[in-house]
């Protein structure tokens, strides 16, 4: 149901509750009727599986703040359930609810391969790198079932096409054979994104994504396969993960990182209220002195969507933390080593079957 409040979080889970989506015309609100826990417990929360009727693979964006124009996300929603993750939003135009439908009610794009290939082939394409997990987790639990991120890749390697993915799942590791052929040619970078070596705050954080450790094992791993690797550092969450930048950046750096990012928490639209929701339950002494601080840095307010400053935050908390992290970066090379991808490598795939060919 897309609507009401749990007494208690659901195993396994990042959010708490499961509150309206912003477009929702009707709202639930809980009412204690009287009989308190002698109702039955409500049944585990199982992951359900809808499939999207897509008619195109590559999602195209002309932001500022990011380093690429196009992308593709084999999923809607993640079973990672991290707290924090901005595309929590989206699902409300599903009319599902941002917070555990977005971790338990996911949409799947099974023809995201075939549709990526026609778009390709379309003669007015024009190659630049193609990203992937800008929105969710391509790597994603259900991903070992579907496989639709590896039929991506398949089409992406086959026709020499630049590749960017960002991951925090070991499930990566199993196309290390793809990465590895496309890294020799220039033709992929990947990135792991590492919030907070506190394995207790992990778990309630972000439930079903991998060990902080385990995600310097991922590091290691591609960077001995060959392929090129870096670290996104985020969110960077004040007062609880602020303190591990350095600390992150060297374990990284001492496991093959080659260069490194971060992003400082920002709760866009209804994540405000299901990171407040999620402080309150498992950090209720903290909760008060993490939100002043994430304000202090989104002039007073929980989110502040401009272009140019949403990632880093404004305010002399903010620019601390981006000086840290930049002198980290100096002192562990991973400055300044953006890998450019090739692109001059990319032939086009022949046309769909049954597409008229041209006069000339």
């Amino acid at each position: 149901m897309a609507g009401g409040n749990r007494a208690d979080p659901p195993k396994g889970r990042g959010a708490t509750s499961n509150p309206e989506g912003r477009f929702e015309p009707i709202t639930h609100e809980p009412v204690e009727d009287g009989w308190g826990d002698k109702d039955p417990l409500p049944p585990a929360l199982r992951t359900e599986v809808a499939v999207d009727a897509a008619r195109t693979a590559i999602t195209w964006n002309d932001s500022p703040d990011l380093p690429f124009d196009r992308s593709v996300n084999p999923y809607r929603g993640c079973e990672h359930g991290c707290i924090y993750c901005y595309a929590r939003p989206s699902h409300a135009y599903w009319d599902l609810s941002p917070g555990l439908d977005f971790e338990s009610r996911l949409v799947i794009k099974p023809e995201a391969d075939r549709l990526l290939e026609e778009e390709l082939a379309h003669p007015g394409y024009r190659c630049a790198p193609m990203a992937l997990g800008t929105n969710t987790d391509p790597y994603q639990p259900v991903e070992k079932k579907y496989g639709i991120t590896r039929r991506v890749l398949e089409v992406l390697e086959r026709t020499g096409h630049p590749v960017s993915i960002v991951t925090k799942s070991t499930l990566v590791e199993r196309d290390q054979d793809l990465l590895a052929a496309m890294a020799e040619r220039n033709l992929a970078t990947v990135t792991v994104s590492l919030t907070t070596f506190d394995r207790d705050l992990s778990r309630r954080m972000e439930p079903r994504a991998a060990a902080p450790n385990r995600r310097l094992r991922i590091i290691k791993n591609l960077t001995a396969a060959g392929i090129p690797v870096g670290v996104l550092v985020a969110p960077v969450i004040p007062v609880l993960t602020d303190g591990e930048i350095e600390r992150i950046l060297e374990a990284c750096a001492e496991s093959g990182a080659r260069s490194a990012g971060y992003v400082l928490l920002r709760l866009p639209h209804e994540v405000e209220g299901l990171f407040r929701e999620w402080l309150d339950t498992h950090y209720p002494l903290k909760a008060g002195h993490v939100m002043g601080r994430v304000e202090e840095t989104r002039g007073g307010a929980a989110n502040d969507p401009r272009y140019g400053t949403r990632m880093t935050g404004t305010g002399a908390y903010a620019e601390l933390i981006g000086r840290r992290f930049n002198l980290a970066c100096q002192r562990l090379g991973l400055a300044g080593h953006d890998l450019a991808l090739d692109t001059n490598r990319f032939t086009p795939p022949p046309p769909p079957s049954g597409t008229q060919m041209t006069l000339f």
